[in-house]
């Protein structure tokens, strides 16, 4: 059978169930679990589906565009593993903040089973998160269409209203040197904000953002909390020496 035609049973399974594991598409096209992994990769990369741990899930491009879902899959294997660590630091009962990163998105699938409080700008989040366990609050303020996030002032003092157990952040450029980098005023303003009105920061970065430097400069190293990376133990090293717990 061909690519594009196990691709249209794959599609036409998400259809009908929202989410599958490996297995599930193996035997329903009588191939190989190593062939629907690569399978459920090219079609994550095409934008075409969302790569979870175990399988795959529905994406909607309605609520999600392309250029996001293009971005979580980049990376996924790697990012889940990240995610199922993170998610493993949170309580029954938690209030948690989730910025609008695409590797903080990737959590979803390991919380929705927790009985805890979201307060998010992502709109992915929340539409990843309704129908579960969670309990969401969406921070109010101005729509950025590509990012499928809220920004601005309005939005800062929203969140500036909470005090709230850990947050769970991505960033664009991480350094021991010169702390915390984004590609942006709007995501470097809200990472504070959420910073913060957090008791504990988490940040999840993949190897990729470690000791990079990007267009602007918004903190120093000390407001992670914990790093949470698949960074080697050597690469991270420097930054245990600035005090900042890690989980590899």
């Amino acid at each position: 059978m061909s690519f594009q035609n196990r691709k249209q049973i794959i599609l036409k399974i998400l259809e009908e169930k929202g989410e599958a594991e490996v297995k599930d598409f193996a035997q329903a096209l009588d191939i190989s679990e190593i062939t629907i992994r690569r399978d459920l990769q090219q079609m994550a990369t095409d934008g075409l589906l969302f790569r979870t741990h175990g399988g795959a899930m529905k994406l909607s491009l309605a609520q999600m565009p392309f250029t996001f879902a293009n971005k979580t899959a980049v990376n996924a294997k790697e990012k889940d593993k990240i995610c199922q660590l993170a998610a493993q630091q949170i309580q029954e009962g938690d209030i948690i903040l989730m910025d609008c990163g695409s590797t903080v998105f990737r959590m979803c699938q390991f919380i929705k089973n927790k009985r805890i409080k979201v307060i998010t700008n992502s709109l992915p989040v929340v539409y990843e998160l309704m129908n579960s366990q969670v309990s969401i609050n969406l921070i109010g303020g101005e729509i950025d269409q590509e990012r499928q996030a809220v920004h601005g002032r309005i939005a800062e003092e929203h969140i500036a209203r909470y005090k709230v157990d850990k947050a769970f952040l991505g960033v664009d450029g991480i350094s021991p040197e010169n702390g915390l980098s984004a590609f942006g005023e709007d995501e470097a303003s809200i990472t504070l904000a959420m910073a913060k009105a957090s008791a504990r920061n988490y940040f999840l970065c993949d190897a990729s953002k470690l000791g990079k430097d990007k267009y602007l400069t918004f903190a120093p190293i000390t407001l992670v909390d914990v790093l949470i990376t698949n960074a080697s133990i050597e690469d991270v090293k420097v930054y245990q020496d600035k005090g900042i717990s890690i989980l590899i």
